[in-house]
């Protein structure tokens, strides 16, 4: 444990100072917008990756650098599911409840949490709140919400003891909404508006869209939110600077820096809490889609992405919105993105 609170309390300084040497601007009430000239980007780079958005069927993009938007495309004010992209806010919000009405070494026995037959065992109830948002927990209950690939790719239950095995799994993050809930005694919708949007600035995010699933085989439901491109591209740029907006800190600097701090490896780096990197956990390991190091990104069904490059001052924000195409933008497709992107911004 001291080891553990060692490491965020230098990942802590490590993010607080990068907000403190970025020369983003913060956004008001509008981002504020540049070209790609004037901004520096390489315009025969930049010719490539608007072609490539179009060829993946984004319906909505942002290009952002040094807080000012070179580049967008699409309707950035439309709200739209984020689908798993919620669970990075959850992680925000439980960020700023934590070691006040959230213990992440709390095991879910302690907190009383059980679901419908077939219950918890003994041993699926020694996972604790970490363990959760690291989706490390061993449980493999059917959850709410679960895509085809989900189900399929599900272990055994009982086949992996808690901490012991990464499993992207929706019943640790629907098991944690309803930690945070019972915890704050408020829904995550209010919640995201009153701790996260209203702070930054949000435009467009309001909690009357946001919509429990719910499903027989759990009592745990999902939390779906809408949310529009430029009010995603704000919450990505809280996370750029390290947790602070315009000199308040809206989610602890410390919980950003251990949030994005890989603790699992995965197909494109690794995964914090709630939270894609392109960083392994392992060191020197290569990536299946390899992003920017040290990036860290949210991501979602069918194409939601806000991808975070602290190095370039860089976010990068797509949409699909399923109610206006067909399109499904793959992970494969999004790291490609990235590496143009990066050939185009200023160096």
């Amino acid at each position: 444990m001291r080891s553990f609170l060692l490491s965020v309390i230098v990942l802590a300084l490590v993010v607080t100072a990068r907000a403190q040497t970025s020369t983003s601007a913060l956004p008001g009430k509008q981002w504020h917008a540049t070209t790609p000239e004037d901004a520096g980007w390489d315009l025969d780079q930049t010719g490539k990756v608007n072609d490539y958005l179009k060829e993946m069927g984004v319906t909505s993009f942002m290009l952002i650098q040094h807080g000012l938007v070179v580049e967008q495309g699409g309707d950035v004010a439309a709200r739209t599911e984020l689908h798993s992209c919620r669970k990075s806010f959850l992680s925000a919000l439980i960020g700023i409840a934590a070691n006040k009405q959230i213990h992440l070494g709390d095991t879910l026995a302690k907190l009383g949490v059980d679901d419908n037959p077939p219950s918890l065992t003994a041993e699926e109830k020694r996972a604790t709140v970490r363990d959760l948002l690291e989706a490390r927990s061993g449980i493999y209950h059917p959850a709410a919400y679960e895509t085809s690939g989900m189900k399929a790719g599900r272990p055994e239950r009982g086949s992996h003891p808690p901490g012991t095995f990464w499993y992207y799994n929706n019943w640790d993050f629907n098991a944690l909404g309803g930690i945070y809930e019972k915890a704050t005694r408020q829904s995550i919708y209010d919640a995201l508006a009153t701790e996260i949007a209203t702070p930054i600035g949000m435009q467009d995010y309001r909690a009357k869209d946001g919509k429990y699933v719910k499903e027989a085989s759990s009592r745990f439901p999902a939390y779906t939110i809408k949310m529009s491109a430029r009010d995603f591209a704000r919450f990505a740029m809280l996370y750029l600077h390290g947790g602070n907006w315009n000199g308040t800190q809206v989610v602890p600097a410390g919980w950003v820096a251990a949030s994005v701090h890989p603790y699992s490896d995965a197909n494109s780096g690794g995964y914090g809490y709630l939270w894609w990197t392109g960083d392994s956990a392992t060191p020197g390991r290569h990536a299946k889609y390899p992003f920017p190091p040290g990036s860290f990104w949210l991501e979602g069904h069918l194409g939601q992405y806000a991808v975070v490059v602290p190095s370039l001052d860089l976010i990068v924000v797509t949409r699909v919105d399923e109610n206006s195409t067909d399109a499904v933008v793959s992970k494969a497709q999004v790291s490609k993105l990235m590496r143009y992107v990066v050939k185009a911004a200023a160096h």
